[in-house]
């Protein structure tokens, strides 16, 4: 089923989303709210969608990477995969799983974009509806955006405005791409990134242990 026709089966207004993401994203503020060199608790939330459910699954790890609490969610998907409208979809059931926490972290790092989205990414909405300052770390970037010269810097197109870093953080390996959400710089969501990378891995670690949590529900509730 095309994009056309998933907006149809599901009565998507899609014109009324990007005016509330548009509307939303004026409310970001990519300036450090807080010290983040005295950060101690690191939280990240993997999703994962298996036919019509999906499994949000969420670990607060401490600077050695030692988990301190983990929590999931689980809930049925009521809305399609739009390009750009993830959030939409994975949103709720982000929310219900951090919720559940004890021990509210100080920075949230979630696979999606930040301000390197068109209009209001996955890692900025989940900022703003949480008030958790927050990263996005991308494999990939949107056709708006392009990379600096030196190839060190994302830049959106048509403004040439910075909007996050390129980062190597395996060698031989693609890069991936480093945005604040909201309530961080971009300075600082990069450098607490790169902190957070621990060899052989790719990802932040915070990402990769909850990438694994997440692995570790779906082989518990059984799903296919």
């Amino acid at each position: 089923m095309d994009e056309q026709e998933l907006i149809k089966k599901f009565n998507i207004d899609i014109e009324a989303l990007k005016k509330e993401q548009l509307n939303l994203a004026k409310s970001l503020s990519i300036k450090d709210s807080a010290d983040f060199s005295l950060a101690t608790r690191f939280a990240a939330i993997e999703n994962l969608c298996v036919k019509n459910k999906i499994i949000s699954a969420v670990i607060v790890c401490d600077k050695d990477f030692n988990i301190i609490e983990q929590q999931y969610f689980f809930d049925k998907l009521r809305f399609p995969y739009l390009y750009g409208f993830r959030a939409y979809r994975e949103l709720p059931s982000m929310i219900s799983a951090f919720n559940k926490l004890n021990e509210k972290p100080d920075v949230v790092l979630i696979m999606g974009h930040g301000i390197t989205h068109p209009r209001l990414g996955l890692a900025s909405h989940f900022s703003l509806s949480t008030g958790i300052p927050s990263i996005g770390v991308s494999n990939s970037l949107f056709e708006e955006n392009e990379t600096s010269k030196n190839g060190e810097d994302i830049l959106k197109k048509n403004k040439k405005e910075k909007v996050g870093k390129v980062l190597q953080s395996k060698e031989n390996s693609n890069p991936i791409y480093i945005s604040p959400g909201n309530l961080i710089s971009i300075a600082t969501a990069y450098d607490l990134t790169k902190k957070l990378i621990k060899h052989p891995h790719k990802l932040p670690e915070p990402l990769h242990l909850a990438h694994k949590y997440a692995k570790n529900v779906k082989e518990e509730l059984k799903l296919n």
